[in-house]
């Protein structure tokens, strides 16, 4: 991580650079010399900010969360039929995913070792039950297919999706717009698991 210097900072630009250091360090492996540095501030003008490590980490899976969770109450998740709902959501969860990224990131790599962490772990939980829910439903209207376990299928879906903080690059020469993947997810996902029109 390079040393970023600047006169003033905020809680928004202090945040930017904790994230970057907790992806490429690990939260446990980051130290308050560490983001520091990074942020080329004192650790004191660092406290003037936040009260520690622990409230960065808060700040930036708030945030992750708090897309996630936002998808929910948008429109097209909660009208029509659940089949339509699931491809919105699912849709939608890629699109934040990448204007998230950096924040995603890190959500996905919590591992429960702080007050923080274990929080942040079981409102991920609570997201991906929404989520199966929403293909339960569609199951049980009859819009997937019956022989398709839908524990399986919602792992599956997850893995495919969370599976892109670990390859997408938004900056990559020839790489993919949001709108792209997406669409490819869902396009993937769902002819797979929609019932063929009868």
């Amino acid at each position: 991580m390079t040393t970023a210097k600047r006169d003033t900072y905020t809680p928004e630009t202090l945040l930017t650079v904790a994230v970057g250091v907790f992806n490429e360090r690990g939260y446990d492996g980051t130290s308050m010399e560490h983001l520091s540095k990074a942020a080329g501030i004192s650790k004191s003008s660092i406290y003037h900010h936040v009260a520690g490590k622990e409230e960065l980490l808060r700040r930036a899976v708030s945030r992750a969360i708090d897309g996630l969770f936002g998808i929910l109450d948008e429109p097209g998740a909660g009208r029509g039929r659940a089949i339509e709902r699931v491809e919105y959501v699912t849709r939608r969860t890629v699109e934040v995913l990448m204007a998230e990224l950096p924040y995603v990131t890190l959500l996905l790599r919590v591992r429960g070792n702080t007050r923080t962490e274990r929080w942040a772990m079981e409102r991920r939980r609570e997201f991906d039950l929404r989520v199966a829910d929403l293909l339960k439903a569609a199951a049980t209207d009859g819009d997937l297919r019956a022989d398709m376990d839908i524990r399986l299928a919602t792992r599956l879906l997850f893995g495919m999706i969370n599976s892109l903080v670990e390859w997408y690059r938004p900056q990559a020469a020839g790489g993919y717009d949001s709108d792209q993947v997406a669409e490819a997810v869902v396009r993937m996902a769902f002819d797979g698991l929609r019932t063929e029109p009868s």
